[in-house]
This record gives structure tokens, sequence and C-alpha cells, in this order.
């Protein structure tokens, strides 16, 4: 074996060990992650303020879904609220939230498509992000960046969402009558419950 044979294959072994160090490296960055909800266990919720006193009901969470890159933040999926189950513990009210706010027989979901997360999620402990994404309310498309504290452990991820929805602003119209002034802007509060896995598993 020959000195020049010697140096040649040491040679294209580092150039093996090298490539696949890049290969492994790679693949952990580029490590996608999916967050799938349990609509039984998440809650959303809402909040409207009056000159007289605090609205407050539920919605109820149909499915969710997040799948995002841990390297670049890029993310997909979809979460959607039933619009028809809007209950604020008044009949009357419901009604007309229903038939001339929401028009939620002809608008029955509302939904959230997420496009980037902007921090990282470990898959133990707690971190903070940014989910920036479309929130789709009454046909129309609105850009949305919502604060998310997430807390993981054993594979199950919870969420707390809490931001203003400015419904009139979006084209929704406003229930303030002349005696009762309303808030034009909606608090929404999202307590997400689910699982977190390395997508494909």
């Amino acid at each position: 074996m020959t000195t020049e044979f010697v140096k040649l294959a040491l040679k294209r072994l580092r150039y093996l060990m090298v490539a696949a160090l890049v290969a492994c490296t790679t693949s952990a960055f580029a490590q996608s992650y999916a967050f799938q909800l349990d609509p039984h266990q998440s809650q959303v919720a809402f909040t409207l303020d009056d000159v007289l006193h605090t609205v407050r009901g539920t919605f109820q969470l149909k499915s969710g879904s997040i799948r995002f890159a841990s390297s670049t933040g890029a993310a997909s999926g979809l979460l959607v609220v039933d619009a028809t189950s809007g209950d604020s513990g008044s009949k009357a009210r419901d009604r007309k939230m229903h038939k001339d706010i929401l028009e939620s027989q002809k608008f029955p979901e509302i939904s959230f498509a997420p496009q980037r997360i902007v921090g990282q999620v470990p898959l133990e402990g707690k971190s903070q992000i940014t989910i920036e994404g479309v929130m789709t309310l009454h046909g129309q498309q609105h850009p949305m960046s919502i604060l998310a504290p997430v807390d993981v452990h054993a594979g199950r991820a919870t969420a707390d969402l809490s931001f203003l929805v400015p419904y009139v602003q979006w084209g929704l119209k406003n229930p303030s009558t002349f005696i009762l002034r309303v808030s034009d802007k909606v608090k929404i509060d999202i307590h997400a419950v689910g699982s977190i896995t390395p997508a494909g598993q």
C-alpha cells in the first residue's frame, strides 16, 4: 500500500465523516413537530364589555393542529371554532349575536391558520412564542400575531392565548343601541391542550 493511496483513503474518510455530520446536523435543525389539540379539553372564551356590565361566553373548538419547523419557524395547520356554538348565557342575546352579528348560519366556522412561529418550543419545559397567521371571521381574512405561553411536559402541551378582535373594524355589526353602548372589540381567551410530537410519528 503506497503512501499516496493511504493519503487518498484518509482524505476520503474525512470527507465522508464531514458529510455524515452535516447530514445529521441538517436533519436535526430541519426537524418538524406537530401539535394536535384536544377539542374536549381545550376552551375558547370571549369577553365583551358594555357600559352596564361585562358579557362572558364560550365557543366550542372543533379541531386544531399545528405543524412547525424548529429551525425556520415555518408553520402550517388550522384551528377551527364552531361559530354556531357561541353561548353567552342569554338566549335573546345569543339569538341576536348569531343572526345579526356573526351570521353563524352563513359563516358557521371561525378559523386561524398559523404561518410562522417566532421563538423556540422545547419538548420539555416552558417557553413563550408568537404565532403569526391569518384569522378567517365572517368570511374575511385578517393577519394576526398572537403571543402564546407554552408548557410542555411528557409529550403533553398547553398554551394560553389572549387577544383582542376588533370585530367592528373588521366589518361586523356593532350591537350597540341608543341606550346601551358596547365595546367595538371582543377579548378572546383560548386554553389549548394537546399533544406535541415529532412530525410523522
